[in-house]
């Protein structure tokens, strides 16, 4: 199979600033796409171009429901994303794992593949010459990108757990403890409010994708009671700096990967026959 790009791509969240990824100026790189414009960042001198993109924007102004997905993902391509790096900060659902340390995602549960407006979570909203139907050989996270990035990690000990489940459940409100529990039944090990959309769409686009959390919290409601809004923004900054290192690890190291799933094409698919 050959190499779906050869540019790099991370995509972070909420407590992240350009300056904590590389020690020179990032570049702002403004990418028009035709969902949008959308913001990435370069960062400079790097082995092989390195994009960077703050999902709630910089500085931070977009809720999980007003991340314009699509756009996001459709600038990774222009950009010609051979790797895709999806981070977040998530709860815990099990007592098992740690806190504070980094956890290599292996699948996803969403109960409804939508979007947090509703709409169907694809690149093809409506009638385009490239849709199809992401039929997952492998599932959403490629086992090559994510056994990189693992031995990439290992180097360091960074890697603190794998094979973790993630359940996607949009914001921008938390989970109650009833939803927590109704989850943790369904098997996610952890979850969280943004990820998922991104996954599944750089999918569709041909991207390979590995994810990495960490978790700021136990939502283990029987268990653990939920932190004031000043530990919410201490635990996010304790996540955030376990993630930083996995981040810097891959700009600096990672490599593209084959992409391993498949967009069928009905049109493309018949004619063959």
């Amino acid at each position: 199979m050959p190499l779906a790009g050869n540019s790099l791509g991370v995509i972070v969240g909420s407590a992240f600033h350009p300056e904590m990824i590389a020690e020179s100026p990032l570049i702002r790189r403004e990418i028009e796409t035709r969902f949008g414009p959308w913001e990435l960042y370069e960062l400079p001198d790097r082995h092989r171009p390195v994009y960077l993109s703050f999902r709630h924007g910089y500085p931070h102004r977009l809720l999980p429901n007003q991340i314009p997905y699509r756009v996001q993902a459709e600038a990774f391509r222009l950009v010609n994303c051979g790797a895709l790096l999806v981070t977040s900060s998530v709860g815990v659902l099990t007592q098992d794992l740690p806190l504070y340390q980094p956890l290599l995602l292996t699948d996803i549960i969403t109960l409804d593949n939508r979007l947090p407006d509703g709409d169907a979570c694809t690149m093809f909203p409506e009638a385009h010459p490239d849709q199809g139907h992401l039929v997952l050989s492998e599932g959403l996270f490629s086992m090559a990108l994510s056994a990189q990035l693992k031995e990439l990690a290992a180097q360091g000990g960074l890697i603190e757990r794998d094979r973790i489940v993630f359940g996607y459940v949009g914001g921008p409100r938390t989970k109650s403890a009833a939803e927590n529990r109704m989850w943790r039944t369904l098997g996610a090990h952890v979850n969280s409010m943004t990820l998922a959309p991104e996954v599944i769409l750089a999918n569709e686009l041909g991207i390979p994708c590995a994810g990495v959390v960490v978790g700021h919290k136990y939502s283990i409601p029987d268990i653990v009671a939920l932190p004031d809004e000043l530990a919410v923004t201490e635990t996010l900054e304790s996540s955030r700096d376990a993630l930083q290192l996995i981040v810097r690890v891959f700009a600096g190291k990672g490599e593209p990967v084959p992409f391993a799933n498949h967009l069928y094409r009905y049109d493309q698919e018949a004619s063959r026959r």
